[in-house]
């Protein structure tokens, strides 16, 4: 079962911009885990692929840097500034997806035993945790949750736009390079390849040649020292269209891959912030 978790904390003292990169938040979830479950967060440090997480950068609520773009009534989140000092007492959430109810219930401890005295680390700064949010929000769009069977069955058979916003940089690698456009291939192909990972409903790769971009509000956006060096990747919104006499039951599997980019993200380093994308419903 997916789910999409919003873990509210605040620092008691400053996170330094040194420590918001993707390197030291990907550190600071193992580091969670390894609280509950030592063995688990060792496993997950090791594996190279597949690891069944995603992970948001940190997000300043009152308005602080990274900033919170607002637009209409979707509060949609663009991080534009990875480099600022989060002060003391800032009101921060952070997003982890899991993709692996395995890996959920293995670290259920950590949300049935919520203790807001113990300190976790992020390089200097004391972060204690007041909330995490598992379910839909009317002020949190980006916590949820879905078994994939439900997923399947809720997508809709006859929906032919879909748009995506794009949070946080995403780029995609081809090849030996890294491409930041998100184009019809790299983004479902994302999509497709990590429900089939996990799911037990197959979809086919091959509906992708239906699927045709229609729209897009998008930028390039460097990444500085997300890894040992800097990513170039895109953000903002991009639609795109099914096409043609497409049979039902194609258009339900589609619409299934787009409800799935909220837990899914795509492209490339997914655990390290990079690549958070859900699916938005009507103009923009």
């Amino acid at each position: 079962m997916p789910h999409s978790l919003v873990v509210n904390f605040m620092p008691k003292t400053p996170i330094y911009p040194e420590y918001l990169t993707g390197r030291h938040i990907h550190a600071l979830f193992l580091t969670l885990v390894s609280s509950v479950d030592k063995e688990l967060g060792d496993r997950l440090h090791g594996e190279k692929a597949n690891k069944g997480f995603g992970l948001s950068p940190i997000v300043v609520v009152d308005g602080s840097k990274p900033k919170l773009k607002m637009r209409s009534a979707n509060y949609e989140l663009r991080i534009t500034n990875y480099q600022s000092l989060i002060p003391p007492s800032s009101q921060c959430w952070w997003r982890i997806s899991l993709l692996d109810e395995v890996l959920f219930s293995k670290l259920t401890g950590l949300w049935l035993n919520l203790n807001p005295d113990r300190a976790f680390h992020l390089g200097s700064a004391d972060l204690y945790i007041t909330s995490i949010l598992g379910t839909p929000q009317s002020s949190q769009p980006w916590s949820n949750f879905a078994t994939y069977q439900q997923i399947y069955d809720r997508a809709s058979e006859t929906e032919r736009n879909i748009t995506f916003h794009l949070a946080t940089p995403t780029a995609f690698r081809q090849g030996k390079y890294d491409s930041p456009l998100p184009t019809r291939d790299n983004v479902f192909k994302s999509l497709c390849d990590r429900w089939n990972t996990y799911s037990e409903v197959p979809i086919d790769p091959e509906i992708i040649e239906y699927i045709f971009p229609s729209r897009f509000d998008i930028k390039t956006e460097v990444v500085k020292n997300y890894d040992t060096h800097s990513f170039i990747g895109c953000i903002g919104e991009i639609g795109y269209r099914i096409l043609g006499d497409v049979e039902p039951l194609v258009i339900k599997q589609i619409n299934a891959l787009a409800d799935f980019a909220i837990f899914s993200g795509i492209g490339r380093k997914t655990t390290m912030g990079m690549g958070m994308v859900r699916r938005v419903i009507g103009n923009w």
